[in-house]
């Protein structure tokens, strides 16, 4: 695709999630965006980063809270999506085993697939959305987009442009207020060393892309680089928990990280 295709592409997108999360206000159910769209979402100044680096959006993605899993069902078959049959009967008997609970849901008109997270992701690593969902509109808050992306034991390339496009726009702080709060994930990768050890990985990984990737300005490179170092030190200096410490003796001779199961959908 070119830039305006992708441009045309992202309005579409757009107006979906715009269509989704109205009506759930109206319904009073607390349902936020997560994923690339969400990124786009948050950095309309530096977005054109993934048109240049031909970044498609293939879904549109959400959380909710599992309280709320009947009325978010409703809410999508009375917009005239279709749930999946498999997932939903995991669900609602034979369980998800180490998959993330969840919904998903397909509009037929452009194609487009949805995951529902419901309290938490889990893939490599559990990503936890309990208390979060009411911090920001109408995504999830931007450490949580990130956790999404740093959980990842093979992350791809799309997933680092996303995480790249993030850090250019948003300032590593102490908030979640329009930044990285970074205060938030290194108490968290402080409890749990398998997912402090795949998020510390990726992110020389995020800052290899960013400083070597030729579209990238000096000033591009400098900035993003700066932010994940800030990010890297502000983890390493959270003092770890006993937990933490006792598995970091284990180190790598032992799998941190669980297996995904992929959905066939």
């Amino acid at each position: 695709m070119d830039v305006e295709q992708l441009k045309k592409q992202e309005a579409e997108f757009f107006a979906l999630r715009d269509r989704l999360i109205e009506e759930a206000d109206n319904r009073k159910i607390l349902l936020r965006t997560i994923g690339a769209i969400a990124i786009r979402t948050h950095c309309p100044k530096y977005k054109y980063l993934e048109y240049d680096l031909g970044r498609m959006l293939t879904d549109i993605d959400f959380v909710g809270y599992d309280k709320d899993t009947k009325r978010i069902r409703q809410l999508f078959l009375d917009l005239d999506y279709r749930e999946d049959p498999a997932i939903k009967a995991m669900m609602s008997g034979m369980g998800m085993g180490k998959m993330s609970k969840r919904l998903i849901f397909y509009e037929d008109n452009l194609g487009i697939h949805s995951d529902v997270f419901l309290d938490e992701m889990k893939f490599c690593h559990v990503v936890s959305f309990k208390k979060r969902l009411e911090i920001d509109y109408p995504t999830v808050p931007l450490s949580d987009m990130l956790l999404s992306k740093l959980q990842i034991v093979k992350i791809n390339e799309k997933d680092i442009i996303d995480s790249v496009v993030l850090l250019r726009e948003h300032e590593v702080g102490s908030t979640d207020k329009e930044m990285v709060n970074g205060d938030y994930i290194a108490k968290l990768f402080a409890k749990d060393w398998g997912f402090w050890r795949t998020a510390t990985e990726n992110l020389e990984k995020i800052k290899n892309f960013a400083q070597s990737y030729d579209k990238f300005t000096a000033e591009d490179k400098k900035d993003i680089t700066g932010k994940i170092e800030r990010l890297q030190t502000r983890i390493e200096k959270e003092p770890k928990s006993m937990k933490w410490k006792m598995r970091n003796k284990v180190g790598d001779s032992k799998q941190w990280y669980e297996d995904v199961e992929e959905v066939v959908r």
